[in-house]
């Protein structure tokens, strides 16, 4: 992973100080609490075992790896839940809570994401702390990163590669619906990511990288234009190198004076494009029209530069759906930009633009601590009342935000909802006056906050008495001597 094992220790004893806020801050409340008739019965909670996005990744790298399990909450009411993952070189994340209420049982999906940038090998487990502390079994992932220039060789993985040509031998009509086709069949002795290439007579064809667990069939075709022999070999490149047995064919073209063909147009369409703001990830599809039976290529941009491309094949014409698998953007990218679908046919051509949305900033997240008092004055007293007393609180959030709060006094709302700009810990005050006629000023007091999130500091007591007054000192005139 990017972060080093010093900075995971660090994070878990700042996730250890995030639990013990957490754990203050949901025992705080009115003292009547403690005197409940019952106590409260945990929800019972059940955690899946996580599950790597990849689970036996090999490819280039740095590698990004999603960790993602279910957290099943049985509840009545509501509740927060905590948790962390917990990582197999020892470490662990940070502390994150969500809040979960209704009736029975609720199923929440947790992830967390990791980039790593060498080979690895280990276990990603998920530990619920409140309501009840729950630690889900092991799941297992590896990390195997090939270089893309050179690549490397792992004397533990044997490759073969096995091809033929259907038909091995045409005689008919070389029209472009004729076809010789090249299947090959890549066997592994375990799981891997395997590059390939065909090499028909002599010349490039076609070229991949698939994922073999045992074996799995490649192929390619080509329409003959006039009679004659050849072969076609199937090479693996990567990560181990082999090459198949020579697929032998031979082609006999029958005379023929074919009937012009009409133009076939081409059109591309209804392009739409979907911004995830999760990861900062960009999709798309649009649809493809021929007129007639064609061959379609088409080709994927963003902002000018090409993605990724295809081909489609039509029968008789029609329309079909061509999609950008989701992507994540990087740099200005992420500010937005324009996708364009181009589409080639064998006589005709055409392309379609559409703008995209710029990826939205994760939304600050805000809480409060708890009331302090912070003072007592004692200048009430000498009109009879009781001292007054002065009170702060910190505002906390993860961004810039307008935060709208108010303070209740007694149970009881104390002042009209105020708004302050936060970006990080910011206090705020609050002071209350003593009664007339008392010299004890006392009661309970709480800041909430409404906006943009829902937060609340909890209930404080407060007791403040008013000093007792200094003894009366008898006065005796001075005689003089």
């Amino acid at each position: 992973m990017k972060s080093s094992a010093l900075a995971r220790k660090v994070a878990a004893l700042a996730s250890t100080a995030v639990l013990a806020g957490l754990v203050a801050g949901l025992s705080a409340g009115p003292a009547q609490a403690a005197t409940a008739a019952k106590p409260r019965v945990k929800p019972k909670v059940s955690v899946s075992t996580p599950k790597a996005s990849d689970r036996d990744y090999q490819g280039s790298c740095p590698a990004n790896i999603t960790f993602s399990a279910t957290v099943k909450v049985k509840l009545k009411g509501k509740t927060t839940l905590a948790y962390r993952w917990l990582h197999g070189d020892g470490s662990r994340s940070k502390v994150s809570t969500v809040k979960v209420s209704g009736n029975g049982t609720k199923a929440i999906k947790l992830s967390e994401k990791a980039t790593f940038n060498s080979d690895v090998k280990g276990w990603q487990r998920l530990e619920v702390l409140s309501p009840r502390k729950v630690v889900s079994k092991k799941g297992y992932f590896s990390v195997d990163c090939v270089a893309l220039k050179g690549v490397r060789t792992d004397k533990d993985l044997r490759v073969r590669a096995r091809a033929w040509a259907s038909p091995s031998e045409y005689v008919g009509y070389c029209t472009p619906g004729s076809k010789i086709d090249f299947v090959g069949r890549i066997s592994v002795n375990r799981p891997a990511w395997v590059r390939y290439r065909w090499v028909v007579n002599g010349r490039t064809a076609d070229y991949g990288k698939i994922k073999v667990y045992d074996s799995r069939k490649v192929g390619v075709g080509f329409s003959p234009r006039h009679s004659h022999r050849g072969s076609a070999v199937l090479e693996v490149l990567g990560p181990d190198r082999t090459v198949s047995n020579r697929a032998y064919y031979s082609v006999h073209c029958k005379s023929y004076t074919p009937a012009p063909s009409p133009r076939v147009k081409v059109d591309a369409s209804n392009l739409v494009t979907a911004t995830n703001h999760d990861g900062c990830k960009l999709s798309a599809h649009a649809t493809v029209s021929a007129s007639g039976a064609d061959r379609v290529r088409f080709v994927w941009s963003v902002n000018g530069e090409v993605v990724d491309s295809g081909s489609t094949t039509f029968h008789r014409g029609g329309s079909k759906t061509v999609n950008l698998s989701e992507r994540a953007l990087s740099g200005a990218a992420k500010n937005g930009g324009k996708v364009r679908l181009a589409v080639f046919g064998s006589k005709d051509g055409d392309s379609v633009s559409q703008s995209y949305a710029a990826c939205e900033a994760p939304k600050p997240t805000i809480s409060v601590s708890s009331v302090a008092v912070t003072g007592q004055r004692n200048e009430m007293c000498a009109d009879k009342r009781g001292p007054g007393v002065d009170f702060k609180a910190t505002l906390k959030s993860t961004g810039p935000a307008t935060v709208q709060y108010y303070w209740v006094v007694d149970g009881k709302r104390d002042s009209g909802t105020l708004e302050r700009k936060v970006d990080g810990n910011l206090d705020v005050t609050w002071a209350v006056g003593g009664a007339h006629g008392a010299s004890v000023t006392e009661g309970s007091i709480e800041l909430v906050v409404v906006g943009p999130d829902a937060a609340s500091s909890g209930k404080t007591q407060f007791n403040a008495t008013c000093p007792a007054p200094a003894p009366a000192q008898s006065e005796k005139a001075e005689q003089p001597a």
